[in-house]
């Protein structure tokens, strides 16, 4: 029996794995409402930052509710990855002296 894969197998493969990218996604803001969804699109948020140095976990409108996750202010009934950026995001308040 060969090991080779057809290409009809390739191409199977090639196609499943944007969809299996989507339902993880999917899964992971699963308990959003509508409107928070709609609000994280209209942001541009992203479950992992690609910005040096910014992420929810350092914004000033995130508050951690579990490990990894939290709630922002701005995105009312969704949650969002702690690793995450979106297009408003601020420094967090420095503590009074």
């Amino acid at each position: 029996m060969s090991e080779r894969l057809s290409r009809g197998e390739i191409i199977s493969l090639l196609v499943a794995i944007p969809v299996a990218v989507a339902a993880t996604a999917a899964a992971a803001s699963a308990g959003d409402t509508a409107q928070a969804t709609a609000k994280k699109k209209s942001l541009a948020y992203v479950d992992k930052s690609t910005t040096a140095g910014k992420t929810c976990g350092n914004c000033g409108l995130f508050k951690a509710t579990s490990a990894g996750n939290g709630a922002c202010l701005i995105i009312p009934g969704g949650t969002v990855a702690a690793a995450g950026w979106c297009k408003s995001w601020v420094p967090q308040a420095k503590p009074a002296s």
